[in-house]
């Protein structure tokens, strides 16, 4: 996939995309980051056909998606942020109906519905109405209508925001499966982990722009070390931040929500002696203070100067993810 100097410009006014460079070999899962609002939607859009950029360039499996939109639509697929299936039909017929937009006969539609519904652990359900089923349920049929066309390139956009914990490893199990299968995987993601779980490559999206890309581990090393992590009260973050700058000159971050302040550690725990003597020469006694292997939450917080919008964290696995077992497409 290849997206060269991309720009995209609501109302004449707002940027959505401002000059997006994006290339990563076929095969993995690469992973895009970013708050509500930073361009992954909009960047989706452009990629499956959708939209056209004010400028800019992209190839998807091979195709230029601008200028031959329709054989591009026969190598991708897509799942939104919302599933988009039918209440009334049975997810059988949600599946062969969007078969059938695929161009495949009755027949073929049927035989790709039945490999597919079983691939995701629905076949048991596939005979009653979507109305009846949960929203993990619904998510992953919409994930099996976007792969019975058997894409080249699925567009994943925020595919487990809103599912439960269980259906959410669910879904990260069959993401995976499909990669080692040689499917190419472009997963959008508020949650940071997910993306550490399963991208081999990432990319941070922040305001329309790509800011950094690279490995997780690759992204995680610009931290250059461990991570001071402690929680304060309101009553002396201030103070804190303002101590723990003197530290070692690095920009302390606070996320509001938790209440927890994070400071890059270099020097691992010659960095943690340090800080503590700062806070108690200072009078200030943390709730809790702690030295830690840096995060992409780390990642984003230290390149954006904030946290993403969702900080609910995904499920936590003792594992990376599957990387490809075959040549890829």
């Amino acid at each position: 996939m290849s997206v060269m100097g991309v720009n995209k410009t609501f109302g004449g006014t707002i940027e959505a995309l401002v000059d997006v460079n994006l290339d990563f070999e076929p095969g993995i899962i690469y992973g895009l980051l970013g708050p509500n609002g930073a361009g992954k939607t909009t960047l989706i859009r452009v990629l499956t056909t959708l939209l056209k950029p004010d400028s800019g360039s992209a190839r998807v499996a091979g195709v230029d998606v601008i200028s031959d939109p329709v054989t591009a639509r026969t190598r991708l697929g897509l799942a939104g942020q919302f599933a988009a299936v039918d209440d009334y039909l049975t997810g059988r017929e949600n599946v062969e109906m969007v078969g059938r937009l695929y161009n495949l006969s009755r027949t073929d539609a049927a035989r790709r519905a039945d490999e597919v519904l079983e691939r995701i652990h629905l076949t048991d359900a596939a005979e009653r109405p979507v109305r009846t089923y949960s929203g993990g349920m619904r998510r992953r049929l919409d994930l099996a209508a976007s792969m019975i066309g058997r894409p080249q390139v699925l567009f994943l956009d925020e595919p487990t925001t809103g599912i439960d914990p269980r259906s959410r490893v669910d879904v990260w199990d069959l993401i995976e499966d499909l990669v080692a299968d040689g499917t190419t995987i472009l997963l959008t993601t508020q949650y940071l982990d997910e993306a550490d779980q399963l991208a081999a490559r990432v990319g941070v999206i922040d305001e329309g722009r790509l800011i950094t890309e690279g490995t997780p581990e690759e992204l995680k090393d610009k931290l250059g070390g461990s991570v001071v992590e402690l929680t304060v009260d309101d009553d002396t973050r201030t103070r804190t931040m303002d101590t723990l700058r003197s530290v070692n000159g690095d920009e302390p971050v606070y996320d509001a929500g938790s209440k927890r302040i994070s400071l890059p550690a270099p020097d691992g725990s010659a960095t943690l002696i340090q800080v503590v003597r700062a806070l108690d020469d200072a009078g200030i006694a943390p709730g809790d203070l702690s030295l830690r292997k840096p995060t992409l939450d780390d990642v984003f917080m230290t390149l954006t100067g904030h946290v993403a919008e969702d900080t609910n964290k995904s499920p936590q696995r003792g594992r990376r993810g599957r990387q490809p077992e075959r040549n890829p497409q």
